[in-house]
């Protein structure tokens, strides 16, 4: 049975591979010997044969053709005895002579070679890229998606155009269409498949995403497992990206819930999802991917003792101080920084290399994906001594090293221990002191793999980590990933300097040399929050006094005026409405999806709180758009204010109960259940709630401010109740107030 050898992995970065043709390798004694598939792509031809003990031939464009297809100098051989194993390459002259098994096509193949060759000739980078562009465009631009390949003859397209998928390392170029029931992919190449479909009900989540710090990117996720996704497209036009997203947000729009850094922060608050769910969920709102490895999920280190015969989960000495970043660890070498740091230029950087990169991801995966390795490092695996050998070592060189800072990925936490096993029985080299590259050293406190592993999610869903992570989520995802904060924290790295000067650059020799340091580096992940992160509710936690509040300035909603505009005299009366005409709109936002019921906005203007019939209270801010959104019930919200120590908002509810959300620990802070009916609207003043209600009741209750933001259990004491005869409305609120 055949099995195909070859892979996108065998091209080099940034390389397209264009079409297949069946062919012969005539350099050996017979052309039924050495029959194959010629693959010919934008900077090289890979000749892959039938027989898969013979190794696959791949011959970069800078050879020297002729009408017969031969090419001379550098030929790469790989897999040879279908073996992983590092690259061999013949330097001297060979000529190998391939012939097509369609003679017709030949003179169009051999075009198509010449036009690569003279690109891979021009001196500058720039120029060879364009050219490969121009020419992969006008492959594109001669095809359309073939609707053949539809899976119902009733479906109707909606949108066609020319993407790229993406997978770890490459990408392929092809046909996407969007229909009213599914969307395709359509390889030009027809590799690895003829089409990629995807039903567009089974769609659970969609994501915009940078992609080379361009926003590119889209991916589709059909399960709910947020580490690997069905497809992953990059698209040529920002506009071509949105259109398509929006199309499938709209089919998606009552069939899916919200997903936002804010929703998943509360369920994390809540305890509704472990650690490492929450931390799945933000990296991929933070554009972090599993099909980009220079935007690889981040974990962090949550263990300090890999010597020990026994792990002690009870003890803070055995974590790392997640405050702090790794290269911040080690008090001595941090002072070595940040002397060399003070005498840079402008723009400064602490480290030197980032704590998430494309050789990061593979040095801890090499056992189980050796050919992207393979692919990153031009054929060659690393020095042995330099491979991922011992996790202790890797600590410790993470704590001394000069250059080293790398954090972890998801499979430490994860439930797969092949990572960790030579399971291929690759040839990884031997050591300085003689021994054979093979399975990973573990801790003296872990028995085998599965047990590592085990250990490593107990403790990170520990009691110390679940009270700390917020900390390490500032570095990562929050207010302390760029700017003063990040100065401050120790947090300034080389690629956040070569992301924020990628935009300003023009000249294309320069972007291609950006994007490849980018692809060594890493990026940063696209910061998500900008004030510090509430820490999570665990049974320790018993008053506010334990969490790190937000400041009264960045967020602290408080009540508007309870002076009403009766109070004013004539001549302010006068006044006020004389003003009314110079009112000017400054923006406006649709957060909600039904009507706002109550608003509440802060003493600065930055943050609005606001409810809605849609059940939910949100928090927005006109410089950074949504920031928290909350819901109680699956019944609409009434109105809402803020207490007057800037801590709590108080909401009513159609469900006849009140409800206090805190916004420092970002969670439902007691809920007061004092009506039959829907509450139509709420006040408060002097330490006392006034509630009124469509059970045609006003009541007023006794309640302390203070006691309820020191996160006990509030005791609401009815003072006084009005009846009328129907329900009050918010109109006739304030009559019953006088």
């Amino acid at each position: 049975m055949f099995m195909c050898r070859f892979s996108l992995l065998l091209l080099d970065l940034e390389e397209h591979y264009f079409e297949p043709h069946t062919a012969y390798n005539l350099t050996g004694r017979g052309p039924e010997a050495n029959s194959g598939s010629l693959k010919i792509c934008s900077k090289s031809i890979i000749f892959e044969p039938d027989d898969a003990v013979k190794p696959i031939l791949k011959v970069l464009s800078s050879y020297y053709l002729s009408p017969s297809l031969v090419a001379v100098f550098l030929i790469y051989l790989i897999k040879e005895e279908n073996v992983v194993a590092p690259y061999k390459y013949e330097r001297v002259k060979k000529k190998v002579t391939f012939q097509l098994e369609v003679p017709g096509k030949t003179e169009d193949v051999v075009q198509i070679l010449l036009q690569l060759h003279r690109a891979s000739c021009l001196d500058k980078q720039g120029d060879q890229t364009a050219m490969v562009a121009a020419i992969l465009q006008s492959r594109l631009a001669r095809t359309c998606f073939d609707k053949n390949s539809f899976q119902h003859v009733t479906e109707n397209p909606h949108m066609e155009c020319v993407a790229e998928m993406v997978s770890p390392l490459v990408t392929n170029a092809g046909h996407v269409c969007i229909t009213d029931c599914n969307l395709y992919f359509q390889p030009m190449n027809s590799y690895p498949d003829l089409v990629v479909q995807i039903g567009l009900h089974s769609v659970r989540r969609i994501y915009k995403r940078r992609h080379g710090l361009r926003p590119l990117g889209l991916e589709v996720f059909c399960t709910e497992n947020d580490l690997c996704s069905d497809i992953y497209l990059k698209f040529y036009s920002t506009k071509e990206r949105d259109e398509l997203y929006y199309y499938i947000a709209t089919f998606l729009e009552n069939h899916i819930a919200e997903c936002t850094a804010e929703s998943y922060m509360l369920q994390w608050q809540r305890g509704h999802i472990s650690n490492y769910q929450y931390l799945l969920h933000l990296n991929n709102l933070a554009d972090r991917s599993v099909n980009d490895l220079s935007q690889y999920p981040v974990f962090p280190w949550v263990i300090s003792d890999y010597s020990s015969t026994q792990m002690d989960l009870l003890n803070p000495a055995s974590f790392r101080d997640l405050s702090k970043p790794i290269g911040a660890l080690n008090t001595e070498r941090l002072e070595r920084l940040l002397e060399r740091y003070r005498d840079m230029p402008e723009t400064r950087f602490m480290y030197g290399s980032h704590y998430s990169s494309p050789g990061y991801v593979l040095f801890y995966l090499v056992r189980v994906a050796p050919e992207h390795m393979l692919c990153l490092q031009n054929g060659r695996f690393d020095q042995a001594d330099r491979m991922f050998n011992s996790v202790g070592e890797t600590w410790k060189n993470c704590l001394e090293g000069g250059t080293d800072f790398k954090e972890l990925i998801p499979e430490f936490y994860g439930s797969d221990s092949s990572f960790l096993k030579n399971l291929l029985g690759l040839n990884l080299g031997r050591r300085q002191g003689g021994g054979r590259v093979e399975n990973v050293e573990l801790p003296p406190w872990a028995s085998d793999p599965d047990d590592f592993l085990e250990k490593m999610r107990l403790a990170l869903e520990s009691q110390y980590v679940s009270e700390h992570l917020h900390e390490w989520i500032d570095l990562i995802f929050g207010y302390k990933q760029r700017g003063s904060e990040a100065v401050a924290a120790h947090n300034v790295y080389i690629c956040q300097c070569v992301c924020l000067c990628f935009c300003s650059i023009e000249d294309p020799d320069q972007k291609i040399a950006m994007l490849t340091q980018i692809l060594e580096f890493g990026q940063t992940p696209r910061q998500l929050f900008v004030t510090p992160h509430p820490q999570r509710i665990t049974p320790r936690f018993h008053n506010l006094s334990a969490t790190p509040s937000l400041s009264s300035s960045e967020l602290s909603p408080s009540s508007p005026s309870m002076e009403s505009f009766e109070d004013l005299t004539e001549e302010s009366k006068k006044m006020a409405w004389s003003n009314m005409n110079k009112l000017a709109l400054q923006s406006r936002h649709k957060i909600h999806k039904e009507a706002v019921t109550g608003i509440a906005v802060t003493l600065s203007g930055d943050s609005i709180f606001s409810t809605s019939q849609d059940s939910t209270l949100k928090m927005f801010s006109k410089e950074n758009g949504l920031q928290r959104s909350m819901s109680f019930s699956n019944m609409a919200l009434s109105s809402c204010l803020m207490l007057p120590d800037d801590k709590i908002v108080v909401c009513s509810s159609w469900d006849n109960n009140v409800y206090f959300y805190s916004i420092a620990y970002g969670r439902r802070q007691d809920t007061l259940m004092g009506h039959d009916d829907a509450v139509s609207h709420i006040c408060w003043r002097d330490d006392k709630l006034y509630t009124a209600s469509w059970d045609s009741t006003v009541k007023i209750w006794k309640c302390v401010a203070d006691d309820i933001s020191s996160n006990k259990r509030t005791q609401f004491d009815l003072l006084a109740e009005f009846e009328h005869e129907a329900g009050v409305s918010a109109e006739q609120w304030w009559t019953v107030m006088e």
